[in-house]
């Protein structure tokens, strides 16, 4: 049965005062320090697994800058491909009906494979629509849009107070992913959202999404690169140095946890506190893959579905650190990142697998994940990537995983900003 809605936290509704002094306060501060302007992506700096966090927050700036906003905005407006049908496609989806009606709850309860799914899709898509309609108020400039991100974000901030049973940690990373997302293009692209409604989201990201997400996960990969995605993007948001370089240091460990490569060694890294101690168990956690080389991911011979979750989440991850100037592609990270795509691309493009690989058979449904990196890598360094260019380009205009990932062709193809 759904679980009753619990009285609201005091936190939730007697800190509004405190939050815009301390609003008040963070802004004088940004405004004495140096830093990039609103907007511009930040000067890249050396990636290292230490301090990530920029002195300036640059915003818009969770996956998408706003320099790469006006690249996709000039696009569209001009008819090129294919963002012209990318972003007819984003309009013709159910995200952009201006008639949705926000079905938010105080507790979402959801069980493995959202089951029980007592507000797990309602929350993911509301909170997916609300960052479809953002990117369609920034293109058009259509306020409609803009006013419906912002009801959406408005009534589950509103409710919201609690996520439970045994995959709340992932739906909180999953609705995590995409609301800092739409939060960030209307907070500093449109002036119509209420002081203190932008405060009470800051104040349910604060309270209700980022102490979930910040604690991890030992569980299968995904789930962990999920929930960085989502602590990174909200401490975005939310101007958290602190937060920030916490989920960074977790994601930096995650990372080579996640990709093998064969400078690894027999078998794959680990991360601190996992219990994977002995070759057993890694070759358990890795689905019972014995065989290691470049590209492969712990959850590979699981299902690429998965494998995809986790390949847009690093790929999502180090696009936000590029932005706010930690530039992650050209470290170890971007070479995981690659060897993933190209790897599983081969085989997502119907290439029989060896014998050595998952007993011989793969379950293929990559998703629309490869957009962000492909272009990060390829577009932007230069790096050859024959077999994740061929799939990417086959799967255009990319659409959404109905869960996290939404939209990339039209904000990342060919963007070189």
């Amino acid at each position: 049965m759904p679980v009753q809605r619990r009285p609201h936290r005091a936190a939730r509704t007697t800190g509004t005062a405190l939050l815009a002094a301390t609003a008040l306060a963070a802004t004088l501060v940004t405004t004495l320090t140096t830093g990039p302007a609103a907007g511009a992506a930040a000067a890249p700096r050396a990636g290292h697994a230490g301090a990530a966090a920029p002195a300036a927050f640059t915003h818009p700036g969770v996956l998408v800058s706003r320099g790469q906003l006006d690249f996709v905005r000039e696009k569209v407006n001009s008819g090129a491909e294919p963002w012209k049908s990318a972003y007819d496609r984003m309009k013709a989806s159910k995200y952009a009906a201006l008639d949705r009606t926000p079905k938010p709850r105080a507790v979402v309860e959801c069980g493995s494979y959202s089951d029980p799914d007592y507000g797990c899709t309602d929350e993911r898509e509301d909170a997916l629509a609300a960052y479809t309609d953002a990117l369609i108020w920034y293109v058009s400039r259509d306020e409609r849009y803009a006013k419906k991100a912002i009801a959406l974000m408005d009534a589950w901030s509103g409710t919201i107070e609690d996520h439970t049973n045994s995959n709340a940690p992932l739906q909180t990373g999953w609705a995590g992913s995409s609301w800092p997302r739409a939060a960030e293009i209307i907070r500093y692209t449109y002036d119509g959202w209420a002081q203190d409604k932008a405060d009470r989201f800051k104040t349910m990201l604060r309270d209700v999404y980022l102490p979930t997400v910040l604690k991890g996960s030992h569980s299968n990969g995904n789930w962990e690169l999920s929930m960085m995605e989502a602590a990174v993007g909200i401490s975005v948001f939310l101007d958290d140095k602190a937060s920030y370089d916490k989920a960074m240091a977790k994601f930096r460990a995650r990372v080579p946890a996640y990709v093998y490569l064969t400078k690894d060694g027999d078998l794959p890294k680990t991360v601190p506190g996992s219990g994977l101690d002995t070759r057993d168990k890694v070759i358990k956690y890795w689905q019972g893959q014995s065989t290691f080389v470049n590209g492969l991911t712990q959850e590979t011979c699981r299902d690429f579905t998965h494998t995809g979750y986790g390949i847009s989440a690093i790929s999502h991850i180090a696009e936000t650190s590029r932005i706010q100037g930690q530039d992650l592609y050209g470290t170890d990270v971007g070479e995981r990142l690659r060897y993933a795509l190209g790897f599983q691309a081969r085989y997502e493009l119907g290439e029989a697998p060896p014998n050595w690989l998952c007993g011989g058979s793969v379950k293929r449904g990559l998703g629309p994940v490869t957009e962000v990196g492909f272009n990060a890598l390829h577009g932007r360094l230069g790096q050859a990537m024959t077999n994740t260019q061929k799939l990417t380009e086959r799967n255009r205009p990319a659409g959404s995983n109905n869960l996290f990932v939404a939209w990339e062709t039209l904000t990342h193809a060919e963007n070189p900003r």
